[in-house]
């Protein structure tokens, strides 16, 4: 990455900025051949104002990633596209910025949900994670989803349900969630770099 591409990742939106952002999308990091496609509830206005996923410091994802061996070291999230390179993507839930994901009604949620399926059996992960416990078990009318693997699939995929990585998300801490994140790792075919990957402190 340039210097200059490096300053522009440093620079954080104004709060006008983030205001304007409301209603965005983030553009999905898919592609064919996927062994792995990560699923966040909704972009917040952060990452739709950065134009990248899990942008917002203080949110977990890329160390979590990391910790759990799926990458060789902490991306940042303007590297979000270099993803595809390893077999891992992102996509959300419900397309449209917002400041929370408490802004998003159940209709919203179920509605993103039917579209969500529909575009991943056009790119045929082998395995789907989904990002927040509420928000899946809502979604996809699962009140007993539980973090870990699902006995439900989409299309050949195979479901996995992980925390939310927010930093705002309290009950679980970075060495939890590299944890869950590495057990997802070793069952997707990354499991070498995740038995010799340690959590990111």
């Amino acid at each position: 990455m340039s210097s200059a591409a490096a300053g522009r990742a440093r620079i954080r939106p104004t709060q006008a900025q983030l205001a304007a952002a409301a209603g965005r999308r983030v553009p999905d990091v898919l592609g064919p051949g996927l062994r792995v496609v990560f699923v966040g509830i909704n972009p917040g206005l952060y990452s739709a104002a950065t134009g990248h996923h899990f942008a917002r410091p203080g949110n977990r994802f890329w160390k979590a990633l990391h910790g759990g061996g799926f990458t060789p070291h902490v991306l940042r999230p303007d590297e979000d596209r270099d993803l595809t390179k390893l077999g891992i993507g992102i996509t959300n839930i419900v397309q449209r910025a917002s400041a929370g994901a408490a802004d998003l009604s159940t209709e919203e949620l179920r509605a993103g949900a039917r579209t969500l399926e529909r575009k991943l059996r056009r790119v045929h992960p082998r395995f789907v994670a989904i990002l927040g416990l509420g928000a899946y078990r809502t979604a996809f009318e699962r009140p007993r989803g539980a973090i870990g693997e699902q006995a439900e699939r989409i299309g050949e995929a195979r479901i996995w349900l992980l925390p939310n990585p927010s930093g705002l998300n309290a009950h679980h801490q970075l060495p939890e969630l590299s944890a869950r994140f590495a057990d997802l790792a070793r069952a997707s075919g990354f499991g070498r770099r995740a038995r010799s990957t340690r959590p990111v402190a």
